[in-house]
Parts: structure tokens; sequence; C-alpha cells
């Protein structure tokens, strides 16, 4: 009798341990996030998640005077961390595959257009020429070996475009050393899924209508994830409108210094890598359609995408074709 009920009571152990749900929110990075972990130690997981972002805000803010960004930009050269020594080596490197259309150097035109500091306003053709006269990651000196960094008189690194993903990558490694069965982060709109979900259905994450407004339907379609980043960009995130109601958005092209004049509405990548995902979403937005399916083919068709152009058209790669679902006119890209 004694072995029975030891025997039942593993049994309900184990099925609640791998049950256990724990959820946790905190606002970081400029944004809300949100945590959910399945499994026997998701507490102790969401706790280190809630750290490990914490720590990498404390790092890379560039709205934190004592961040070793903000440092680094304030004195125009220092010794990078780990961290942020990965970043920007992943940054020159996507500086080149993008050919220079991702650039974390682009601060300086970011905070004319005021998207640094809220107060939002139309620069002037000179600011803009002077702002981008700063602008590019050929102009910094960085020695690879020592992590030492030289920038540019004037020069400020933003790794916004790409501290999100590299965040979602960490938090991958953390949940992993927790043996977590399943987990859903989502850091300000960027989605990462780990592992399975308690009754071992695929997740399912729903993408945003950037025309919601003119319809009843607040979602353009719904992708099944399995251990995956989803992240979207889109000129309707973020965005100001002048006195004439002309709409400025916050995806800046630096070959022009103005917001991109882009075919894409709305551009979502999925990618086993967050960091990957992140500088893609982005950076296909500022390419549009055509230059978009070239980067595709450029890295093997090893990430996903979701394109919605501005007549409503929606564009998927063919991997998803059986993974995503949509209401929308829909075409496949192969």
């Amino acid at each position: 009798m004694k072995v029975q009920l030891l025997f039942l009571f593993l049994f309900i152990a184990i099925l609640t341990g791998c049950s256990n749900k724990v959820e946790r929110n905190i606002f970081a990075m400029n944004t809300h996030m949100s945590i959910t972990c399945y499994g026997r130690q998701a507490e102790g997981a969401c706790q280190a998640t809630i750290e490990e972002i914490k720590r990498l805000d404390d790092l890379l803010s560039i709205g934190k005077l004592d961040s070793e960004v903000s440092i680094l930009n304030a004195s125009g050269r220092g010794v990078l961390s780990d961290d942020t020594k990965t970043l920007l080596e992943f940054s020159l490197a996507m500086w080149e595959k993008t050919d220079k259309v991702f650039d974390v150097t682009i601060y300086p035109l970011m905070e004319k257009w005021g998207f640094i500091s809220k107060n939002f306003n139309v620069p002037d053709d000179d600011s803009i020429r002077e702002a981008l006269d700063l602008v590019g990651l050929d102009k910094i000196e960085y020695n690879s070996a020592t992590g030492e960094i030289v920038l540019a008189p004037g020069q400020k690194l933003d790794f916004g475009g790409i501290a999100k993903g590299y965040t979602s990558d960490q938090i991958g490694k953390i949940l992993s050393r927790y043996k977590i069965k399943g987990a859903i982060v989502s850091l300000g709109g960027n989605v990462q899924v780990y592992g399975k979900k308690p009754d071992r259905k695929p997740w399912r994450c729903g993408i945003q209508d950037p025309f919601a407004h003119e319809r009843n339907a607040s979602v353009l379609g719904v992708v099944t994830v399995d251990n995956e980043a989803v992240i979207t960009s889109g000129a309707y995130e973020h965005f100001f409108t002048d006195e004439s109601g002309r709409i400025y958005h916050h995806i800046i092209d630096t070959s022009t210094g103005y917001p991109a004049e882009s075919d894409l509405e709305s551009v979502t990548i999925v990618s086993k890598s967050g960091i990957l995902a992140d500088v893609l979403s982005t950076s296909c937005f500022i390419l549009g359609l055509e230059g978009s399916k070239a980067l595709w083919e450029q890295y093997d068709r090893s990430f996903d995408m979701i394109l919605m152009t501005s007549d409503g058209t929606v564009y998927i790669t063919a991997p998803l074709e059986n993974r995503f679902k949509t209401d929308r006119k829909l075409r496949i890209l192969r």
C-alpha cells in the first residue's frame, strides 16, 4: 500500500511539475515584456530571465547615462564587454550582408528626428546631411582581439535594432539550464518560443495587421512556430505626424537620412536565431519586397518571411505554406 501511494505521489508531483506555469512582467529596454515558463523549475527560470533582462538593459540602454553604451557614446572610446563585443561584431557582419542597410551608428539620425528624446520634428536638409556624415560602421576603429573601439568624432551607437533579439537568445540559454519544458517570451513585440506547450500542440503566434484600423480583424494571420523567434517591423509601430498630417515613421534609411520609402507595410521574420530575426525585420522593411527576397536567397533560405505590401497582399516564403493562415490575398515566394 505504501509503495502504491509513493508511486501515486510521484506521478502527481511529476504531472504537476511539468505543467507548472509561472508568468512575470517587466518594463525594460523602453518596452513592456512578459515571460511565461512551464516546468518544475519555472519560478527560478523566470527570476533568472528577469535578472538577465535587467543586466542587458543596464549594459545596452541609451536611455541610461551609466550604461556601457552611453558611457562609450559620451567618451568616444572604450573596451567592450563580451556582450557588447558580440553585438558589435554581429552588427558589422550584418552591415556588410545587408549592403549597409543595417547600421548601429544610426543614433545621430534618430536624434535629429526626435526618436531618442521623443521631441519629434522634421529636420532640415542641412541637419540630415550633418547627421549622415556621422553614420557608417566603416568610420569606427575596432580591434576584435582586444575589444577596443574608437568612434569617429560625434558618432554614437544605438543597439536598439538588435538588443531584444540578442536578449531572447540569451534567455534561451537560461531556460535550457533550468530544463524548462516550454516557454514563450514577448519582448515588446519580439516573440520567441522555446520547447513545447503543455498540451504538446504547436505554439501559435498572431501577426498584427497594419491596416487593423480599416478592418474588423486586428490580426493579419497566425503562424505556428517551434523553438523560433517571430519578430515584426512596420511603419505603423512608431511614428509622428507634422502639421500637414504627413506621417514620419521610425525606420530610417541611412542612405537618405529619411524614413524608408518601402513597398512593404509589415515584415515578419521567423528564425531559430532571435538576433538574426531582429536585424532582418528592420533591414527587409527598408529593402522592400524584391530586396528581401534577394536577401532570403543569399541566406540560402535559412529564415522565413511574412511580408505585407502596400496593396494588402501577403507574401510568405515557401516553408511557411502549411504553417501560416490568413484571410488576405496570399502569394508564395519560392
